[in-house]
């Protein structure tokens, strides 16, 4: 994931809005417990989640890969007063944390937990989304996208993340693990969609950013 420089990466972060106190409590906490802690979104990542959301402004989110609930956090920044945010994870083992962190922060009566198969969860939400935020199983993104997009109004954005998949997207497809190569082909598929307005942006592990 690390792409920049380290002192560049740091200077861009000292030179962005801080990290709030509860999100660097959960960043710490997630970083002391939890297996493969760098799919935490984090400081600078989590800053342009909280940016488009405040730009978009809106009233509903669909976030699909909850993990311990950093980036649900950030995208909750922006919503109207009236606004949800419902988030899907299937591992149940981490609920407690993200929810205990929900609870804490003031969205907690905004943010709705779903714990399950998001392809099996998404058709139950009778919504339309003004953003949507796709990092679970690499495998699905293609899925998730295709199932999300009518429910996303027109001009709404959809953020996928991990698109560079620390680089390996650029390997032959030949010498692609299946994970790589599904991002690859969700990367082609998104690029050759005349529905579409799109940017890839290289932060962090590439996010995917995706205009209706």
């Amino acid at each position: 994931m690390d792409f920049l420089d380290a002192k560049i990466s740091a200077y861009a972060e000292n030179h962005s809005e801080n990290e709030p106190e509860l999100l660097q409590q959960l960043n710490r906490e997630t970083y002391a417990k939890v297996l493969m802690p760098r799919m935490l979104s984090g400081h600078m990542q989590g800053r342009i989640l909280s940016m488009f959301s405040h730009m978009v402004r809106p009233r509903r989110i669909l976030e699909i890969g909850t993990y311990t609930g950093y980036s649900a956090l950030c995208l909750a920044e922006g919503l109207t007063e009236d606004g949800l945010l419902y988030t899907i994870d299937i591992n149940d083992e981490l609920e407690p944390m993200s929810s205990k962190y929900f609870k804490a922060s003031p969205y907690a009566d905004r943010i709705s937990v779903h714990v399950g198969n998001a392809l099996e969860i998404i058709p139950k939400i009778q919504e339309t989304f003004d953003l949507v935020f796709i990092d679970a199983d690499k495998e699905n993104y293609s899925n998730y996208f295709d199932m999300v997009w009518d429910l996303l109004r027109p001009g709404g954005i959809i953020i996928a993340d991990n698109v560079l998949w620390s680089g390996h997207v650029l390997k032959d497809v030949s010498q692609m693990d299946d994970e790589t190569t599904a991002l690859h082909a969700f990367n082609e598929k998104i690029h050759a969609d005349p529905r579409c307005k799109h940017v890839l942006m290289p932060v962090r592990d590439g996010l995917m950013v995706i205009m209706k």
